[in-house]
């Protein structure tokens, strides 16, 4: 078993989520894990997850530890960057095309898939409401796929968010512009820009 105070040390800089993957690069065998759980030290949250018994739950921090290829996208991404007050009834994610989703069928995520090479553009870091640094796309991706699928997005969310951004002194409609034309969405985004600015 290892120094207790190694042990300490290594839950004390962690944060308030552990992973087995973490444990290992502090040169900890991933059972320490199991013991620290039956110490009541950690609380297993799922595979390869602990967190601290005092930690709120991040449940955004937690679904992008257990599903690192997902990036928050869309009415969430929206959220995330403030430009709607209503927090989404399911968080909804990006994966990469054929990314297998299977397991999240029973997860509270609404699964969108981006082909590989439009998959990283625009991503970025924010801080979940909880405190955890998580992946989301940043305000210009997340308008054009919020144009691009109108359809699943209301238009008083998608008009909001467009007059909101159109007000903002941080936009920058050359990248959004530059986006829209990679993403397809070139006209649907002048229209908007054209009602709003």
């Amino acid at each position: 078993m290892p120094n207790q105070r190694l042990i300490e040390r290594f839950i004390q800089n962690s944060g308030d989520v552990l992973t087995s993957k973490q444990a290992t690069e502090a040169g900890f065998h991933r059972s320490i894990l199991s013991t620290l759980v039956k110490s009541n030290e950690l609380v297993r949250v799922s595979h390869g997850i602990y967190m601290k018994p005092s930690a709120w739950k991040d449940e955004m921090y937690l679904l992008q530890c257990r599903f690192n290829r997902g990036i928050f996208s869309h009415e969430t991404a929206l959220y995330l960057h403030g430009y709607t007050d209503m927090m989404p009834a399911r968080f909804v994610m990006t994966f990469p095309w054929g990314y297998n989703a299977v397991s999240l069928k029973n997860e509270n995520v609404t699964v969108k898939r981006a082909v590989n090479y439009l998959y990283g553009l625009g991503i970025i870091e924010l801080t979940s409401p909880v405190g955890g640094i998580i992946q989301t796309y940043d305000i210009e991706r997340t308008l054009c796929d919020i144009a691009r699928n109108d359809d699943t997005c209301d238009v008083q969310t998608v008009n909001q968010s467009m007059k909101r951004y159109a007000e903002s002194k941080r936009k920058d409609t050359h990248k959004l512009i530059n986006y829209a034309e990679k993403l397809r969405t070139k006209k649907k985004i002048l229209n908007y820009m054209e009602t709003m600015m």
